[in-house]
């Protein structure tokens, strides 16, 4: 199948499990990543209705984002490495990944010299996968807090990355807790603006969506397995 029969299947499926929750499905919000998609992909995509990409690697957002029109959402998805926020800040929608106090203050940095304001999720760990990124639990809830105090950036919400298993019902009580958790931070720092939870790929991402997720991370199941599938730098194969 290709691109926009794909899309339509993985839109049925979400639809599916987000009326088995009780949920709107227009609240879901689908980030397709585009690691490894050429920008002719990325154009059908688009004619088909997806207007938000995420990407793993600075240097593909920035190579990809002038190729393609300007009202298109970049995401930023994978690890960041300080001396990269440069590139980006001025970029994306939203970034995925913030896991230190370091990254934090180098994207407040970046965003006030150009006058911005950064909207960032915090990676958590839920898991304690040694090779995954993202705070420990404990963390967060004062990491949070001391963001909050940084001019030009504004944690939005929480992001996570289930491992990676046959029986994607094994990581529901991944994403559960993380939907728990960010209904306690909600309670614990009411002045921030703690809306997005973003966790789901595409191997899990009906579980996701059944368990709160209101943004969602789909690569391979919208594009097709990428070539020479390996772990990356966001914890899963290649393409989500």
């Amino acid at each position: 199948m290709g691109v926009r029969e794909n899309l339509s299947h993985v839109i049925e499926q979400v639809t599916k499990a987000a009326k088995k929750a009780g949920r709107d499905p227009g609240s879901v919000k689908l980030v397709a990543v585009t690691k490894n998609v050429s920008v002719d992909i990325m154009r059908e995509a688009l004619a088909a209705g997806i207007n938000a990409f995420g990407e793993n690697r600075v240097q593909e957002l920035v190579v990809k984002h002038p190729q393609l029109p300007v009202d298109v959402e970049w995401h930023l998805i994978g690890h960041l490495q300080t001396n990269k926020v440069k590139y980006i800040v001025d970029k994306v929608r939203l970034i995925h990944s913030l896991d230190s106090w370091r990254l934090a203050r180098e994207i407040s940095r970046r965003a006030q010299e150009q006058g911005l304001t950064v909207e960032v999720l915090v990676q958590v760990n839920i898991s304690g996968e040694q090779t995954k990124y993202g705070l420990p639990p404990a963390e967060v809830r004062n990491f949070i807090a001391g963001v909050a105090e940084l001019p030009g950036i504004c944690v939005r919400g929480l992001m996570t990355i289930a491992p990676l298993v046959p029986d994607p019902e094994e990581v529901r009580p991944v994403f559960r807790e993380l939907y728990q958790m960010v209904g306690w931070l909600k309670q614990e720092l009411p002045g921030i603006p703690l809306d997005f939870l973003s966790m789901g790929m595409s191997n899990d991402f009906t579980v996701a969506v059944e368990e709160g997720a209101n943004i969602i991370r789909v690569g391979s199941a919208i594009f097709g397995p990428r070539q020479n599938p390996r772990r990356d730098n966001h914890g899963e194969k290649t393409g989500g």
